[in-house]
């Protein structure tokens, strides 16, 4: 069976990086001999009234879509194409699927194993470990081990989100998504339409920046807020994808990095640690309470929020009104 299996992937990458056109489903149905006797008449298909064809096109289905996704966790870029009858077709151009021979030092190979070990207690465990086999055999020193247990980092991402993994395979194979998005200010949820472009982590949450299709322009969202399942579909990106370097400044600017003016609060004694060390200024008022000025930016208001009660804005006052409007959010449920 297993044999099997590869020699089935292997003809459908090789048909992928020899076509010089997209191939639909139904051209590779055809041409792959694997998937005419799997879906033949007579061939593994449930019997009786009116399976026969639909039982056919179930199996394959099913198996095209594993061997698609076998083969791109191999490395192979396969390209989803739509034509303009609105049949769906798919090609692994060689240019894209071609790569220089890899020399790592001894800093680098240390970089990307460290990079790996993140991973390890996520949901990417898996993919990271398959990555480092992959590096070894292109050149990362046998003497580096990232996953050495007395090493003096351990670096950790926490990755809760259901949403995280739908998005993370968007972002890597070009699929607008739609997800339901519930705004901090809004009392339910709502759909969106997006091209993803990037996730970024930042204090602990995780941001997908991309173009909102129903809105017309870039946005950012908190994956948090995201409910329900991420449907993926198989259009195109109608808008160019930014590069890394301009998605991240969008994800810390929605997410409040970048600060251009001050803010005036009172916080708690001992409390809210975050935002002392990100103060220019505090001012002991008594009573268990501190003055702070602090940066701000884009988002600050929905950073306050989560500290509840041992935060009280004094100004500005749109900021101020913000984070009442935020509260009062929260409070109707």
């Amino acid at each position: 069976m297993a044999i099997a299996k590869a020699e089935r992937l292997m003809n459908l990458a090789l048909c992928l990086l020899g076509t010089g056109r997209p191939l639909s489903k139904r051209e590779l149905r055809d041409s792959i001999e694997a998937y005419v006797e799997a879906s033949g008449p007579g061939r593994g298909v449930a019997s009786g009234p009116g399976k026969g064809a639909a039982g056919s096109d179930d199996s394959f289905n099913r198996m095209f879509e594993r061997d698609k996704d076998d083969l791109r966790e191999l490395g192979l870029v396969i390209e989803t194409v739509e034509n303009l009858d609105g049949e769906v077709g798919y090609l692994a151009r060689r240019e894209g699927n071609r790569l220089p021979a890899i020399t790592l030092d001894a800093e680098e190979a240390a970089a990307l194993g460290l990079a790996a070990k993140v991973w390890q207690q996520a949901r990417l465990a898996g993919a990271a470990s398959g990555a480092l086999q992959k590096l070894r055999a292109a050149g990362l020193p046998e003497d580096v081990d990232p996953y050495e247990s007395h090493g003096a980092l351990e670096p950790r991402i926490p990755v809760h989100e259901a949403a995280f993994e739908p998005l993370m395979l968007a972002c890597r194979d070009r699929r607008p998504v739609v997800f339901d998005y519930r705004k901090a200010t809004a009392a339910r949820p709502e759909p969106r339409h997006v091209e993803p472009w990037a996730l970024e982590c930042w204090r602990g949450h995780w941001y997908l920046a991309g173009w909102d299709r129903d809105r017309g322009a870039e946005r950012v969202f908190r994956l948090s807020r995201i409910t329900g399942r991420v449907r993926s579909r198989s259009t195109r990106f109608t808008v160019p994808v930014p590069d890394v370097v301009t998605v991240r400044e969008t994800v810390a600017s929605w997410a409040g990095e970048i600060a251009d003016r001050s803010a005036l609060i009172r916080l708690r004694s001992g409390a809210g640690y975050p935002l002392r060390a990100k103060a220019t200024t505090v001012r002991e008022l008594g009573d268990g309470w501190d003055e702070l000025e602090i940066p701000y930016g884009h988002g600050l208001d929905a950073w306050l929020v989560e500290f509840g009660p041992d935060v009280v804005v004094l100004e500005p006052a749109e900021l101020r009104a913000d984070v009442v409007d935020r509260l009062r959010a929260v409070a109707k449920g």
